[in-house]
């Protein structure tokens, strides 16, 4: 039977974690995501499965416990915003290079610097391009209701195993803080070290009848490392292939596309009821992964729409990656506000309206 409960994004992220056969958390509180480690307090996850939940004295800390988790064969999570996910970055390249399975939450706040506790998407060039050193990408996925928050912890943690690679939830503030009905997913058991060998015998479980597992990021010899490079480009080349996900929104017979992520991609879907109610055919695309990027969906919308609306709470960072994929062939609009403000639906027609449809 269906367990149907109201609770905010964070809650729901908390509560998908225990039942997902998480073995570990371990973070750090800031605002706007401090419900996270909040609720996993309430649900003493230590008690029932056996969950390690770890308030760890930095940020910093608690990215290097991850990185030892992993290494393990362990599925284990973190959770931030985004001055926090900053102090991260060198430990997530560590993690990447080192080709860890983690997950790792980002509940966006206004910026630069301290910024500001209300919400923001200004993280996406951190999250998408490398937020750290090297050349490498985490999987990312931004849920853009309570339920994806709930529901993407299992596909996150499916993909990071899948790929031994860490995926990064990219939420913000007014996911993470507003309150939905979320159906919980059912209770699934932690592995048992049998099952952990078995998934991960690259872990470092203890040498029993094997070779030894060595887990490092460090190669000083340059052919070592370019074939390490050459390896993880292959990855990634395979995730795009296979791992792009995305929401269409009224495009069937749409002349124009908001392309939108998140909590702006529902501002955009009230913006296309407004336009379509004064005869304005426009839909919505809305990206799932920022890693991957839905490229070959936009460009097929080329080659049938008239323009393209990029929405971000932020100065234009998708947008490039929009205007990428376009290559040219149709315009490729920008909307977007910054420190906290949220865009609405009227201000998002109204930027289509007079730099694309004119």
């Amino acid at each position: 039977m269906e367990e149907i409960k109201l609770m905010k994004g964070n809650e729901a992220f908390a509560h998908a974690a225990v039942r997902s056969g998480c073995d570990g958390y371990f973070g750090y509180p800031i605002t706007p995501q401090s419900e996270v480690m909040e609720t996993l307090q309430v649900l003493k996850p230590w008690e029932t499965t056996g969950m390690v939940v770890l308030q760890a004295e930095s940020e910093v800390s608690a990215i290097n416990m991850l990185y030892g988790g992993a290494a393990c064969g362990k599925m284990v999570m973190t959770s931030s915003s985004s001055p926090g996910v900053s102090l991260k970055q060198e430990g997530i390249s560590y993690i990447a290079a080192a080709e860890l399975p983690c997950l790792i939450l980002n509940v966006m706040r206004g910026g630069p610097g301290l910024g500001t506790i209300q919400p923001s998407q200004a993280d996406y060039f951190q999250s998408c391009k490398g937020g750290g050193h090297g050349d490498y990408h985490m999987i990312v996925l931004a849920p853009s209701s309570v339920q994806e928050m709930a529901d993407f912890v299992s596909l996150g943690f499916d993909l990071a195993f899948k790929y031994r690679n860490p995926v990064l939830m990219l939420s913000d503030g007014v996911i993470g803080q507003m309150m939905e009905k979320v159906v919980l997913p059912p209770f699934k058991p932690r592995r048992s070290m049998e099952e952990l060998i078995a998934q991960c015998p690259w872990a470092t479980t203890g040498k029993v009848n094997r070779p030894r597992n060595i887990i490092t990021s460090l190669a000083l010899e340059p052919e070592v490392m370019e074939a390490t490079n050459n390896r993880l480009q292959a990855k990634y080349k395979l995730i795009e292939e296979n791992e792009v996900r995305y929401e269409e929104y009224m495009l069937d017979d749409a002349e124009y596309v908001f392309v939108a992520f998140g909590s702006s991609a529902r501002v955009c879907k009230h913006a296309v009821e407004i336009a379509r109610a004064e005869g304005i055919k426009v839909g919505v695309l809305r990206p799932i992964t920022l890693f991957p990027f839905p490229k070959k969906k936009i460009q097929e919308l080329a080659e049938r729409v008239k323009g393209f609306m990029s929405v971000e709470m932020s100065a234009g960072q998708m947008v490039e990656d929009v205007r990428l994929a376009v290559n040219g062939k149709r315009p490729v609009g920008f909307y977007g506000r910054q420190g906290g403000s949220v865009p609405s639906a009227e201000e998002a027609l109204e930027a289509l309206k007079s730099q694309i449809i004119k």
